[in-house]
């Protein structure tokens, strides 16, 4: 008989508005094993389906939830929280090391309530997140979030399916994906899955069930802050529905948002499973994005199939539309080229002009052609082809800039979206790669008086020679990035220039007068202290160039993740 040989999720530690996928195989009655994943609803071999529910498991005891390890049962409550008036959920810890090792942050929140002095309940969230309890145990509400599709009406009828020896279980889902509402936090959800037959409706094989663990909340963002950088007396929270009225204005973010084929457990072995499944990021990284509700979107590292399966489909129900170049492959063969540059904007306040697509192995190709010896140019080949690229769109406004334009005419901008060589031991490619990007805008701007801007990866701390480069429109002949150059495509030094103008949009920092802010600064490099943090780095990668003598930068995001209003002239 046809039966489930294995049910398995990505993660066992489900979050709550993150939808689980199972992956369900099956074995046939000659005992051979479908190959692939069983799509819901699919009639196998003419004449069976796959059933699947879920439940939640609901114990008579109360469970609450370490605030800091959410996979983990709380032993410990602080009841200065409590008498501060601080959501139950962040006064709770698994352990003494637990709650010692986080006082710093504990005793911010401490300070912040008071200081907050038991506003409303809305600023209350703002400071401590959205969940107001760990505990879990009382009786579910149904349908807190009308968005959530657990069966094939929006909103599943929860049902008391078993109860026994303290537990009771609540049917919550009959589809084969379940997302998990705030009414499952601190339970466990069970799926089970048997094989159907199409014409009696009766089970023919054993049901197969799987036990995830707790179900924990989404951690909550700490609220970032836009700073008008001519007027530092309008800091305030980021208004989601706002929109900067002066006339020319408009907003850009750029963001590395790691692809998934990246985050493996070997390189991020300090992060949590759950953290790191593509399911889980991609939510919170599309809250985010559209969250800054910027008029220009430069995304790096993102996969072909989720930029065509996510995040163009989803940004598209946002008001913007997408342009993608994927990185190329004649280094190592396409199983590498999994990434790319996406750029969105809304179609409300620009129009498409023109595409311009670089590859900088074409390049590469060319000048070993041009400048290598013949016994060298496998070598160079080998160093020079790193499958980068870079993704040029011109735009044209459907706004006026008042007082600043004739009447009636075009309002172009370029927006160059680049992820720049990762590897420190190929500066000599990374400085290539960069200057090679600035030329090709210089043959556009040439066409053209056009406002620019270049935003990416660079992969270049300031003060490198990518960095000197883009920021001072030139590079010092004795700069110690220069050393490397085994092919002699950095010679002479003098041809390392530019005439572009450009400002890196964070140096506008510097200029503040407020200290927190310019705290953040390095004041050597007038560059953020970092944009890029892990364990085994912590410094700036990511920058926003404009053209400063077409633009102007009037507000900044206060952390990483940049999101800039830009004024024209």
């Amino acid at each position: 008989m046809l039966s489930v040989l294995r049910v398995h999720l990505p993660s066992d530690i489900p979050i709550v508005g993150c939808e689980l996928t199972p992956y369900v195989l099956l074995r046939r009655p000659d005992g051979s094993v479908l190959p692939d994943d069983v799509p819901e609803s699919t009639l196998i071999d003419g004449c069976c389906f796959v059933r699947y529910k879920w439940y939640r498991i609901q114990s008579d005891k109360k469970v609450a939830v370490c605030s800091v390890h959410p996979s983990e049962q709380a032993t410990l409550q602080c009841l200065v929280c409590l008498k501060a008036k601080i959501p139950a959920a962040k006064s709770f810890h698994c352990s003494p090391k637990c709650f010692s090792d986080a006082w710093q942050h504990h005793r911010a929140l401490h300070d912040r309530a008071t200081n907050a002095g038991n506003e409303n309940g809305t600023e209350e969230e703002e400071l401590f997140g959205r969940f107001g309890s760990g505990l879990s145990g009382s009786a579910p509400t149904v349908g807190q979030n009308p968005n959530l599709n657990n069966g094939t009406t929006p909103l599943y009828p929860v049902s008391i399916t078993e109860r026994n020896g303290g537990e009771t279980w609540f049917e919550v889902g009959h589809s084969k994906t379940y997302t998990p509402t705030a009414d499952d936090i601190g339970h466990v959800l069970k799926l089970e899955c048997v094989a159907i037959d199409s014409e009696t409706r009766n089970p023919i094989g054993p049901v197969n069930t799987l036990l995830t663990s707790r179900v924990i909340p989404a951690p909550s963002a700490t609220p970032r802050r836009l700073i008008p950088v001519n007027a530092v007396d309008r800091i305030g929270h980021l208004d989601l529905d706002a929109r900067v009225a002066s006339p020319g204005t408009f907003t850009v973010l750029s963001y590395n948002i790691l692809a998934d084929v990246y985050t493996t457990n070997e390189v991020y072995s300090y992060c949590p499973s759950w953290a790191l499944s593509w399911p889980y990021r991609r939510q919170n990284l599309l809250r985010e994005i559209v969250g800054y509700h910027a008029d220009i979107i430069c995304l790096q590292e993102v996969q072909r199939d989720h930029f065509e399966e996510f995040f163009a489909p989803e940004l598209d129900k946002h008001g913007y539309e997408a342009l993608y170049k994927k990185k190329t492959a004649e280094a190592v063969g396409g199983a590498c080229a999994l990434d790319g540059c996406a750029t969105f904007f809304r179609r409300d306040r620009f129009s498409h002009v023109k595409k311009y697509e670089v590859e900088f192995n074409k390049a590469a190709q060319s000048l070993t052609e041009a400048v290598v010896p013949s016994a060298q140019k496998k070598a160079a080949l080998n160093r020079l082809l790193k499958d980068n690229v870079a993704l040029i769109a011109v735009l044209e406004a459907k706004f006026n800039n008042h007082g600043t334009e004739a009447p009636g005419k075009r309002q172009l901008l370029c927006v160059a979206n680049t992820h720049v060589n990762v590897s420190q031991d190929l500066k000599d490619v990374k400085l290539w790669q960069v200057h090679t990007l600035l030329k090709g805008l210089e043959k556009i701007a040439a066409s053209a008086d056009i406002p620019m801007l270049v935003c990416g990866d660079f992969n270049s701390v300031p003060g490198s020679a990518p960095h000197a480069l883009l920021a001072m429109g030139k590079v010092d002949p004795m700069h110690p990035d220069l050393v490397i150059d085994p092919l002699g495509i950095l010679r002479p030094a003098s041809k390392l220039t530019h005439h572009l103008l450009l400002i890196s949009a964070y140096s506008s920092f510097a200029r503040m007068a407020v200290e927190q802010q310019r705290r953040r600064i390095d004041p050597n490099t007038n560059e953020p202290l970092f944009t890029n943090c892990t364990r085994d780095f912590i410094g700036t990668l990511d920058y926003i160039f404009y053209t400063a003598d077409t633009l102007t930068v009037e507000i900044q995001l206060q952390t990483k993740g940049e999101a800039l209003t830009l004024q024209g002239p």
